[in-house]
């Protein structure tokens, strides 16, 4: 082989390694809900990505320089499915926010080596979570780049106990409730759903409409009148009347 062909053999960018996505059905839950969460919060930004364990490359040319951070969300680039990211292709843009979920295999990583890296990339906020508390203390931890190191973010203590720690990339609080992970918006107190809880909560909705039927029709509604103050069609009333 020439060395002029050798210089046209082109590089290899590899879409995944072979390892599993989680060592443990705890870190795979956390991760599968914080991406869905996420993307269902930003689903009608155009100009936000979110995604997780997914390999990002940050050096063209060299395939070795790549991440696969738990859950992250980049703002700023298409809205769109990749199988891998390559920042030189999306205008140099490195993500803005990550989450680690923390393990006994990934804690020396994602307390030394992480942090160093996501900094050089320029990742504004670096958060890890450790979903059984045997590797993190405190289980939720968060950080901002200020001035190309990361500073703690200070956690706030609720009224009924539960740390609430700000993420100021996403707007949303991280909190952690009887030491499970949820998202929060900060100026409604609602919790961010994955796709499971968010098809459960509107078979809940539902239900609760159905069961409120009879107790309008005994206040002496007209079916018509059900239809209109639970938002269902008339022959759905009729069906429960």
């Amino acid at each position: 082989m020439t060395l002029t062909s050798q210089l046209k053999t082109p590089i290899t960018y590899p879409d995944a390694d072979g390892t599993p996505m989680a060592e443990s059905d705890p870190a795979r839950d956390y991760l599968i809900y914080s991406v869905e969460a996420l993307s269902i919060y930003f689903q009608n930004r155009n100009d936000v990505y979110v995604s997780g364990n997914l390999f990002i490359y940050y050096k063209q040319g060299v395939p070795s320089a790549v991440v696969a951070p738990d859950v992250f969300a980049i703002f700023g680039v298409p809205n769109k499915k990749r199988l891998s990211y390559k920042v030189w292709e999306e205008n140099n843009k490195t993500p803005d926010f990550i989450l680690e979920i923390t393990s006994l295999t990934t804690q020396e990583n994602d307390e030394q080596e992480k942090p160093l890296k996501y900094a050089q990339m320029g990742v504004q906020e670096y958060f890890q979570y450790d979903p059984t508390g045997d590797y993190l203390q405190p289980q939720l931890k968060g950080s901002r780049l200020v001035n190309g190191s990361y500073q703690p973010i200070t956690g706030t203590i609720l009224s009924d106990g539960v740390l609430s720690m700000p993420s100021q990339v996403l707007g949303l609080d991280l909190r952690l409730i009887d030491g499970e992970l949820r998202f929060y918006e900060p100026q409604t107190g609602k919790k961010l759903l994955s796709h499971k809880e968010t098809e459960q909560a509107r078979q809940e909705a539902e239900q609760a409409r159905r069961e409120a039927i009879p107790r309008l029709r005994d206040l002496g509604l007209t079916v018509e009148q059900i239809a209109a103050a639970l938002n269902l069609s008339v022959e759905e009333v009729r069906q429960n009347f």
